[in-house]
C-alpha cells in the first residue's frame, strides 16, 4: 500500500491532557500537508474549522476518554462539535454499564449522539478492558444504535489495537484501529485484518514506512 492510497485512511490525532493549540496546529498541518484526516479535543474543534491549513476531514472526540459523561452531556457535546465544524465524531461507549449487562442503555447512549448529529459517529468500545462476549455486545449495541463505524480503543487503557479485534469488529461494522499504531507494517498488518480507518499520533511515521 503507498502513501497516497494509505493517507486518507489515517487519523492523524492529538488528544492527550495537555495537548495546546500549538500541538493541534502542527497535527493539522502535518495532517494537510500529507493529505491525512485529523483527530483534535473538542475545544480546538471551532478554531481548528477555521485555520487555514485545516484537512478535509476534521474528527474530535465525545464522551473522551472514559464514557461516563451523562447521555444528554453527549449529545449537547456531539451537536456543539458539529456546530463548531467537526466532519466526524469518535464517541466512546460506557464500558461500566456495559459490563454490568446493561445493554440497552449503552445502545440509547449510542443512538442519542447519533440521532443529534447528520455527520458520521465512529464508537469506541475500549477492547483492551472487555471481554470477546462484551465486545460483541458491544458491536450490537452499536449496530442497533445506526452508528456509522466501530473503534477499538482511546489510547488511554492498557493495550491497544489487535489483529483479533479489528477482525471480530468487522464482522459488524467498518472499523477504525487505534492505540498503539506507530509503524507502517502494523497498520498495514490491522489494514488487511479489516481496519477502514487508523487512528495514530504517528501518522507522519507511518507514512514514511511507506513505499511512494
Amino acid at each position: 500500500m503507498n502513501r497516497k492510497t494509505l493517507a486518507p485512511m489515517i487519523d492523524h490525532t492529538t488528544l492527550g491532557p495537555e495537548t495546546t493549540w500549538d500541538d493541534v496546529k502542527r497535527v493539522l498541518d502535518e495532517a494537510a500537508d500529507h493529505g491525512m484526516n485529523a483527530c483534535i479535543p473538542p475545544c480546538y474543534v471551532a478554531d481548528a474549522a477555521n485555520y487555514a491549513n485545516a484537512p478535509d476531514t476534521l474528527a474530535t472526540v465525545i464522551g473522551f476518554p472514559h464514557g461516563q459523561s451523562s447521555m444528554r452531556s453527549k449529545h449537547d457535546e456531539a451537536e456543539n462539535a458539529w456546530n463548531d465544524g467537526a466532519d466526524e465524531l469518535d464517541l466512546v461507549i460506557n464500558v461500566g454499564r456495559l459490563r454490568a449487562g446493561e445493554d440497552d442503555a449503552v445502545a440509547a447512549d449510542i443512538a442519542e449522539v447519533v440521532a443529534a448529529v447528520p455527520i458520521p459517529v465512529k464508537v469506541i468500545i475500549e477492547t483492551a478492558l472487555l471481554s470477546e462476549e462484551e465486545k460483541r455486545r458491544a458491536c450490537e449495541a452499536a449496530v442497533e444504535a445506526d452508528a456509522d463505524m466501530l473503534k477499538t480503543s482511546t489510547g488511554f487503557a492498557d493495550g491497544g489495537a489487535t489483529v483479533a479485534d479489528v477482525e471480530l469488529l468487522a464482522d459488524h461494522l467498518p472499523v477504525k484501529a487505534s492505540g498503539g499504531i506507530g509503524s507502517y507494517e502494523t497498520a498495514v498488518e490491522l489494514i488487511e485484518a479489516g481496519a477502514d480507518r487508523i487512528g495514530a499520533s504517528s501518522g507522519v511515521d507511518i507514512l514514511a514506512g511507506a513505499p511512494e
